[in-house]
C-alpha cells in the first residue's frame, strides 16, 4: 500500500452525565488524514496541513497530535525505520468541543495501521491515539478518541487502563450540535472546574449516569431524557458560553431529550428521538445564539456507528 486516506469524525464528549468517561461520534464535521510511504527518510513527517485558517498547527511530529499517535504506533510495531509522511486536512473548527485534536490522532493512527497492512485492531491502537491527544491538552483521557476511533457511544470505565466499552444506541436517536463562533480551549475549560464536589451533587450525578446507561440498554427514551442532567460540570462551565441558558431552554422547549455542553465547549448538543426533531431543535438553538449576537453552525446527525472510515487506498 502506497497511500491511505481516512475520514475521522467529530465527537461529543462527557454527554452531560459522564465527565471524561462518555462520548459518541457524529457523522460530520470531521478531518481527513492521508498517510503515505516514503523510503527517503525514517519515522513520521508531517508534510502538509490545510484548513486551519489563521491558526497555525505545528508540523513537528512530537508537537502534533497526529504525528505523536503515528510515531508511537510505528515504534510499538518495531517499524520506526519506515518512512511515513502525513497530510492533515482540517475540516472542523478548533477549540469547538467537538474533538478536533482527537480526530487528528485517531485518523493518523488508523491511516498508518492500514498503510502497514492492519497489524492491529482498532481497540489495540487506542493507546497511541490517547498519547497523541495528550499533546493537545495535557490530559490522558479517551472520551473523544475512543468514539472517534470505533464509533457509537463509548463508556471508559478507566482512562488509566483504557477499559473501554460500547453501549447500545436506541433506534432513531439523533443529535443536533450547534457550534457558536467562539473558541474555548480545553485547558481553559478545565481551569474553571473545582476539584471539590459536594456529596449531594455527586449523588445526583451518579444517579443520572446510572439511569442514562440503563435507558440505553432498555431503549427507554423517556428515562434517557430524564437522565440527561449535568449537576457537576455544566454549572461551572456554562459561564464561558454566552447565552447558554437560553440555548438550552430553546432546545428543551422544542422537544429535545436533553441539552448540554459538548466536551469542553463552546459547542452545545441536544439529543432527540428523531432526525426531524433534531433539525427543528438545532434551528431553535441557533436562533437563541443569534439573540446574543453569536453566529453558529448546525450539524444534525444520527450516532455515527463507524468511527474513522478508510476513504481510499492507493497501491
Amino acid at each position: 500500500m502506497r497511500e491511505v486516506r481516512v475520514f475521522a469524525p467529530a465527537t461529543v464528549a462527557n454527554v452531560a452525565v459522564g465527565f471524561d468517561i462518555l462520548g459518541f461520534a457524529i457523522d460530520r464535521p470531521g478531518d481527513e488524514i492521508v498517510a503515505r510511504l516514503n523510503p527517503d527518510f525514517q519515522g513520521v513527517r508531517i508534510t502538509a496541513i490545510t484548513g486551519t485558517g489563521d491558526k497555525i498547527l505545528p508540523t513537528e511530529t512530537e508537537r502534533n497530535t497526529a504525528g505523536v499517535a503515528a510515531q508511537r504506533l510505528l515504534e510499538h510495531l518495531g517499524m520506526a525505520d519506515r518512512g511515513i509522511e502525513l497530510e492533515i486536512h482540517k475540516k472542523m473548527p478548533f477549540g469547538s468541543g467537538l474533538g478536533s485534536s482527537a480526530a487528528g490522532a485517531a485518523g493518523a493512527a488508523v491511516a498508518v495501521n492500514e498503510l502497514l497492512g492492519s497489524p492491529l485492531s482498532r481497540e489495540a491502537i487506542l493507546y497511541f491515539t490517547v498519547q497523541g491527544e495528550e499533546v493537545a491538552d495535557g490530559s490522558f483521557h479517551a472520551d473523544n478518541v475512543a468514539p472517534c476511533l470505533v464509533g457509537g457511544i463509548t463508556l471508559i470505565r478507566s482512562n488509566e487502563s483504557l477499559d473501554v466499552h460500547h453501549l447500545p444506541v436506541p433506534e432513531g436517536l439523533h443529535v443536533a450540535v450547534v457550534h457558536p463562533e467562539i473558541e474555548i480551549l480545553t485547558r481553559d475549560a478545565r481551569a474553571v472546574l473545582s476539584d471539590q464536589i459536594p456529596l449531594s451533587t455527586a449523588i445526583r450525578q451518579m444517579g443520572s449516569l446510572a439511569s442514562f446507561i440503563t435507558a440505553l440498554y432498555t431503549n427507554d427514551i423517556s428515562l434517557l431524557g430524564r437522565s440527561l442532567r449535568d449537576h457537576m460540570v455544566e454549572p461551572q462551565r456554562k459561564q464561558l458560553i454566552p447565552g447558554f441558558d437560553a440555548v438550552q431552554k430553546a432546545a428543551l422547549e422544542r422537544g429535545a431529550l436533553g441539552c448540554s455542553i459538548s466536551g469542553a465547549g463552546p459547542s452545545v448538543f441536544a439529543l432527540c428521538d428523531s432526525g426531524y426533531l433534531a433539525q427543528a431543535v438545532g434551528q431553535g438553538m441557533q436562533a437563541a445564539f443569534r439573540e446574543v449576537g453569536t453566529d453558529s453552525q448546525l450539524y444534525v446527525s444520527p450516532i455515527n456507528q463507524h468511527g474513522v472510515q478508510v476513504l481510499s487506498v492507493t497501491e
